[in-house]
């Protein structure tokens, strides 16, 4: 069977996870802190972040984004990138929206200095400068997801596809933290609301790490 390497709250794995439910693969699932460099780890993926992908053959793909593609050439039900190449486009694009730039101004500010420093041990104090400007941020991005929504059925388009994935993994582990202003934001949260509620989802919605429980809301289907 394929093993995906993987942390529960890292979003980019949360992304594989769903694609590889939303494609109805069978996978083992384990556990990696990717920050303490296992050296087998590092001889997968010489980068030591997450995910890796490993299938049964042994071929090894490293990053969410590469292993996206690869397993959309190979797996093409359901067409997570979508079919023509204007919709591809547009689904790429906001997949390195959500990943590159709401990642780096609101999740690693948030669930990295909120959660990420107290797993990986050391002083943990979070920088209280880094979380006002990722609350500060949120509002925008969902304002841009409410922007979408109300004028597509989903983010790109008529169709669910990869670029909901990525932006919904991104928000589960803000939510984990219970950092999502939801009731600001009603366009989005109705969107995501659509999103939990898919089979591929739910398994997200039952991770806990131990000591640092979810909020009571973040696997309730109806918030």
């Amino acid at each position: 069977m394929r093993t995906l390497y993987h942390h529960p709250i890292c979003p980019f794995s949360r992304k594989v996870r769903v694609l590889l439910a939303e494609k109805k693969l069978e996978f083992e699932a384990r556990i990696e802190n990717f920050w303490e460099r296992r050296d087998e780890f590092v001889a997968m993926n010489p980068a030591s972040d997450g995910p890796v992908l490993v299938e049964n053959s042994g071929v090894i793909v490293a990053d969410s984004y590469a292993i996206g593609e690869y397993l959309e050439e190979l797996h093409r039900e359901p067409a997570l990138l979508l079919t023509d190449p204007q919709s591809r486009a547009e689904v790429r694009r906001l997949v390195s929206w959500f990943d590159g730039k709401f990642f780096h101004e609101v999740t690693i500010k948030l669930t990295g200095e909120k959660l990420f420093k107290r797993l990986k041990g050391g002083p943990c104090e979070p920088d209280s400068r880094l979380i006002r400007a990722g609350y500060a941020a949120v509002h925008g991005h969902l304002d841009y997801i409410s922007w979408l929504t109300e004028r597509r059925s989903w983010l790109a388009g008529s169709t669910f596809s990869l670029a909901d994935i990525s932006a919904a993994c991104q928000l589960s582990c803000l939510d984990y933290c219970g950092d999502v202003p939801w009731d600001d934001h009603p366009h989005a949260k109705d969107w995501y609301a659509k999103v939990k509620s898919r089979p591929s989802f739910r398994p997200l919605l039952a991770d806990a790490l131990p000591g640092m429980p979810p909020p009571r809301h973040y696997a309730d289907l109806d918030f």
